[in-house]
């Protein structure tokens, strides 16, 4: 008869009986009178106990190698000795599902990028990798359940673009039948036409494609994005407190699931945030940090990673908050759709969310009305043409609105205190990097 598998995790509740386990030979350790064999599921390990005894148990267990895919079945016994659970498992049955070539091509030695080139073999052997999957899952559920929760669709946009979305610049260009399309650098565009849909709250949760040749810790060639658009807001300020809001719903969840998880595998804690978020306009960020000796020429008109660190590390001091949202960005370093203040047309009513000193979101006030942005277009040269199907969303009664873009992968290498957003990702993709 075919016993039922048993999670790692739930031996306990097995003692005495026979169970299966299916899982992978995590260590060997195998002695002149005694085998001890280690196995790994999802859940847990648990030590594998057989006295040799010249049977063809003894053979099976000498031939495994570690990362084989077995299948044990036996009977969990009490060890007080061992070190895994108090329990162990007398073996009565061995199945090699697959057994795994010798020698495997990482250990716990290994370098991040070659770790990368066998990313399924180094996720499997390190639980804060399983870790991290689990907690993005949380994350993303808490993310929806708040969007849900205030009346917003969910969408899902094309990737597929008949012209350069944005500036133009650092897309995808690629073969389509005859002519050529791009990979969609944002939803931005999409979203908003489904604003102008008469649909008042826009989500969605789905790829973004950059081709910026970046190579920090923090960019990447192909992302997940999270997206919000808001219809009928009386100012960005509603597009903030959506964000905070959502956040703090989301890190909430994350905490309740996997806080005591993460402060062992990841050794930080996962403080939920208080709202409202503190918030601080550019010009406000720039005279904090030039008192601080931050670009001392005057020169920089945005904020370089220093700058971002230094900032959040001031608001940290003053107000406790881990997050800060910068506001009312210069014109020049914003796109030509975000909506500039009447008394002030030098700014945007924009923002970038910070966390810990890095920027996670981007969002803004959008300009809705149609002649306005023909105008921001025409001032930052833009040709208009490629950009028709996008205008014509304006030409007919379409609301004012606002939204954001944030990265998946920047929040949870904040949340989790990872060095790289490499590891933020199953499969990461960079300027040198599309394999696996």
């Amino acid at each position: 008869m075919i016993q039922s598998r048993v999670h790692i995790s739930d031996l306990r509740e097995h003692v005495g009986r026979t169970v299966s386990v299916c899982g992978w030979v995590n260590t060997l350790r195998l002695q002149r009178k005694m085998q001890f064999i280690v196995v790994r599921d999802s859940t847990g390990m648990a030590q594998v106990t057989h006295k040799r005894d010249d049977g063809p148990l003894e053979a099976q267990l000498e031939a495994l190698t570690p990362e084989s895919a077995v299948r044990i079945t036996g009977r969990v016994v009490d060890a007080a000795q061992v070190k895994l659970g108090g329990l162990e498992i007398v073996p009565e049955r061995v199945e090699v599902l697959n057994r795994a070539a010798t020698p495997l091509p990482i250990d716990e030695h290994t370098g991040l990028e070659q770790r990368l080139d066998w990313r399924f073999l180094d996720v499997r052997r390190r639980p804060a990798s399983q870790l991290l999957f689990a907690v993005q899952t949380t994350l993303e559920q808490g993310m929806r359940e708040y969007a849900y929760a205030q009346g917003a669709t969910e969408m899902h946009t094309p990737k597929l673009m008949g012209t350069a979305s944005e500036s133009g610049a650092e897309v995808f260009k690629l073969g389509y039948f005859d002519r050529s399309a791009y990979l969609a650098q944002s939803p931005q565009f999409y979203k908003q036409m489904a604003i102008s849909a008469g649909i008042e709250k826009v989500f969605e949760i789905g790829p973004v494609f950059r081709a910026e040749p970046s190579f920090t810790s923090r960019h990447a060639t192909e992302f997940t994005g999270v997206d919000v658009e808001l219809a009928w807001i009386d100012g960005v300020e509603d597009v903030m407190a959506f964000e905070e809001q959502m956040l703090a719903h989301a890190i909430g969840k994350v905490a309740e699931a996997h806080g005591e998880a993460i402060a062992e595998h990841f050794g930080v804690e996962v403080a939920v945030p208080t709202t409202p978020f503190p918030r601080i306009t550019m010009a406000e960020a720039h005279d904090i940090l030039r008192k601080g000796g931050w670009d001392p020429e005057g020169s920089k008109v945005d904020l370089d990673p220093e700058g971002e660190r230094s900032i959040s590390a001031h608001i940290k001091q003053a107000t406790g908050h881990e997050f800060v949202f910068i506001t009312h960005y210069p014109v020049g370093i914003r796109p030509f759709y975000h909506m500039r203040p009447a008394d002030n047309p030098d700014v945007t009513l924009s923002f970038d969310l910070l966390w810990k000193g890095l920027e996670v979101t981007t969002g803004a006030q959008r300009e809705h009305r149609y002649d306005v942005l023909l105008k921001q277009a025409a001032e930052k040269g833009m040709s208009t043409e490629p950009l028709q199907d996008y205008l014509n969303a304006f030409r007919f009664g379409c609301p004012p609105h606002g939204g954001l873009g944030m990265g998946l992968g920047r929040v949870l290498m904040v949340m989790l205190g990872l060095d790289s957003i490499r590891e933020a990702t199953f499969l990461f993709r960079g300027p040198n990097r599309l394999t696996p």
